[in-house]
Formats: structure tokens, C-alpha cells, sequence
């Protein structure tokens, strides 16, 4: 995608930072940071006055005051290979290591950069993933089996959803509606115990919980528009997973004793490092990363995860949330530092999976539609960590900055 010969530098500048900007709300970045990102850009490319405007859907660009503007929509989300080619140009175009037509190639190319790992690796992450999931939130020998049977039952309908648009409008009811059918029938067999938050491994990867945590981030930064879209949209998508879970329950006639949010323990300490471990390597092999990021990956993910349980050990899930976003952005922040190759952001998203508020808020909504006072007052409670864990993510990315500030520019 490159500009034709002898056309005007200044409208196919208004279109690269307009690619970028929409290359970046992809990654998942919040809109006041892709903002701040792209007029950094334009600045460098000689255009100090650019106006950028980002929602999560799009971009409108202008060079100037009341000059012409570019609008340009997002195509779907980004692997964390494709975000990480995106910091690189990024970079790149700041420092003038990299040219606008180079970035126009690179951009108008990511869409089509091939996959790091084949195909039967990429299905496989889905168990892996909800494995380790399973060995940090329940932690049992038959709950971890049933996860790992989810996540390929779940690979399988993401599949299905890539070929068939009803199946993808309708893939949160439908994928919670198969997992919890599966995992509620094993435990009223008797094969399983807890079986509200085994049902959680296997879907966590689809549930919002990044996506509302970052439109807390952005209401808390003034990004009034994009984060309550986010918010909604995020809400709207944990009914769908909670309309499926209800199902599964109605057509089983699934009693309160299954019902009750019960954590078991089977193996012991080494339980959640293993599974952080686990869902490490098992993001490396569904997103695209390349391993050179793992141990990266690694120490933010431990950060985090250190952080969420000092905290709840010391007051609840409130400070945790709040204490495991500050240590997952500033850990990514000191990664960024060292190694300026690797993208703050990249590093850090996997430590959503994680703190898993998405998790939490289904069994909220879950809770609504089983017993309405308690989960009213789980809805209420879960509210409290997704806003302590945006106000932990703001916290964490000011100091980050502050620090910044006082310590040497490293390229």
C-alpha cells in the first residue's frame, strides 16, 4: 500500500498516520494513548498541529486546524506478532530509522503476515491455555482434565466462527452453553467439584475483561466516548456468556450445590506457577509471539500475579486488582525500558488473562440470574476490582512515566 509517485507528502502523511493510528486501536491500546502515540509520530514527521480523534472502531485525522481530515476504520483485532511490527514502525518513524514509504509497506502488509507457528500448535494453545488457567483458579486434577476438554471444544467453535457469521455473532452463549453443559453433567456424575469456576479455564480467553478494564482506563483518562462503547459493549458480552451458563443449568436441572463459587486445591503450591507458565507458553503459541518475548511475558505475568494475591491476602480482591495492575504496568514499563525492541504493550496484555475480571464479572452475572440478592452484591463487588484494576493500570503507567522522565532515553 504505497503512495503514488508526485502525490501531495502531506495527504499521504495524513493517510500513514491514519493507518497507524488505526493499527494500534487494533492492538488493543487505549484511544488516549493511540492519540498521544500518533501526534508524537506526526511531530516527527513535521506536522506539530495534528488533531487526532480515536474510538474503538476508528480514527478521524487532520494535519492542521480546519484542514482536511482522514478517517480510517479498524479491521479487527491484532495478533501480538502483528501489534509488535506496528511498535516497531512505530519506533521506527520517530527516530527516522524508518521511512514513510518503508512504513506504508510494512502496515499495508500486516493483515497477511503469516502465522509463527503452524496450524496444530495454534489449536493446541487453546488447551494449554485453559490448563493453566484451571491450575490457577481451580486447581484440581478432574477440573484441570475438563478444561482442557473445553478449550478444544471452544477452539473449535472460534473455527466455526470464523466461517459462519451467525456462529460468530452468537459464539459467547454458545461457547458458554457447550462448556457449561459439559462441565456441569461431569459434576453432577460426581467426577468433579467447583464446577462454576472449572467452566471459567476454557472461556476465559473470550470473556471481556481486558476490553472493560481498558474502558475504565479510559473514562478515568477523560476518554468519555470510548469507554463507556467499551463498557457496554463489554456488559453486553458477559450477558451472552451468562444467557448460555443459565441454559446449560435450566436444561440440566443443575442444583445450588453446584452452584456455589467453591475453589478446590489438589495440588498444592506449585499449582499457579506451573499454570502461569503454562498459559505463557500457550499465548506464545496462539498469538503469534515470538519466544523472545517469553521471558518478558513471564516476569510481567509473575508481577502481576504476585502483586493480585499479596493483596487479597492482605485486604481482598479490591487491592489486589489495584496492587496486581500497578506491578503487571510497571513491570511492562521496565521491560520497555531495557529492551526498547519489545512493546509495552504486548508484554503487558497477557497479564489481563490473569487477574481474569472478566471471569469474576460472569460469575456476578451469573450469580444475578441464579440467586438476584447475591448476585447483586457480587455485581457490586466486581464493579470495585475492575475499577481498582483500571486505577492500578493509570497508577502504574503515570509512575512509569514519571521514572522515564528522570533516567536516560534508551533506543
Amino acid at each position: 500500500m504505497l503512495p503514488d509517485a508526485g502525490s501531495d507528502p502531506a495527504a499521504e502523511h495524513r493517510r500513514l498516520l491514519a493507518y497507524l493510528g488505526a493499527a494500534l486501536i487494533a492492538g488493543g491500546q487505549p484511544v488516549h494513548e493511540v492519540e498521544s502515540e500518533v501526534r508524537s509520530v506526526a511531530t516527527a514527521l513535521g506536522h506539530p498541529l495534528t488533531q487526532v480523534g480515536a474510538t474503538p472502531t476508528g480514527l478521524t485525522l487532520g494535519l492542521t486546524p480546519g484542514g482536511p481530515a482522514t478517517f480510517e476504520s479498524v479491521d479487527g483485532p491484532l495478533r501480538l506478532e502483528q501489534s509488535a511490527v506496528v511498535n516497531d514502525v512505530r519506533r521506527g518513524l520517530v527516530s527516522g530509522r524508518v521511512t514513510p514509504d518503508e512504513a506504508f509497506g510494512a502496515l499495508g502488509s500486516l493483515r497477511s503476515l503469516p502465522h509463527r507457528f503452524p496450524r496444530w500448535m495454534q489449536d493446541a494453545s487453546w488447551s494449554i491455555i485453559a490448563v493453566g488457567i484451571a491450575m490457577v483458579l481451580q486447581p484440581g486434577w478432574p477440573n484441570i482434565a475438563a478444561a482442557a476438554v473445553g478449550g478444544v471444544a471452544v477452539m473449535l467453535l472460534v473455527s466455526l466462527a470464523g466461517r459462519v457469521r451467525l456462529a460468530a455473532t452468537l459464539l459467547p452463549t454458545i461457547a458458554a452453553f457447550v462448556v457449561a453443559t459439559g462441565v456441569f453433567a461431569a459434576a453432577q456424575a460426581g467426577w468433579l467439584d467447583g464446577p462454576l469456576r472449572t467452566l471459567l479455564a476454557p472461556l476465559a480467553v473470550l470473556l471481556p475483561g481486558a476490553l472493560m478494564v481498558t474502558g475504565m482506563s479510559e473514562l478515568a483518562a477523560g476518554a468519555m466516548v470510548a469507554g463507556a462503547a467499551r463498557l457496554t459493549f463489554g456488559v453486553v458480552q458477559l450477558l451472552l456468556f451468562s444467557l448460555g451458563v443459565l441454559t446449560a443449568t435450566t436444561l440440566l436441572g443443575v442444583g445450588a450445590d453446584l452452584l456455589v463459587n467453591e475453589r478446590v486445591n489438589q495440588l498444592g503450591w506449585w499449582g499457579p506457577p506451573v499454570g502461569l507458565a503454562l498459559i505463557c507458553v500457550g499465548l506464545c503459541f496462539n498469538e503469534g509471539a515470538s519466544f523472545r518475548m517469553l521471558p518478558a511475558i513471564s516476569f510481567v505475568v509473575a508481577a502481576a500475579f504476585g502483586a493480585q494475591v499479596a493483596g487479597q491476602a492482605m485486604s481482598g480482591p479490591v487491592l489486589g486488582g489495584f496492587l496486581g495492575a500497578i506491578a503487571g504496568s510497571l513491570g511492562a514499563s521496565v521491560v520497555a525500558y531495557v529492551w526498547p525492541t519489545l512493546p509495552r504493550l504486548v508484554v503487558f496484555l497477557p497479564a489481563f488473562w490473569v487477574l481474569v475480571p472478566g471471569s469474576l464479572g460472569l460469575l456476578s452475572v451469573t450469580s444475578l440470574g441464579i440467586d438476584p440478592g447475591q448476585g447483586a452484591r457480587t455485581a457490586v463487588e466486581v464493579a470495585a476490582v475492575i475499577s481498582a484494576l483500571a486505577l492500578g493500570l493509570l497508577f502504574g503507567s503515570a509512575l512509569a512515566q514519571a521514572l522515564a522522565t528522570r533516567l536516560p532515553r534508551r533506543e
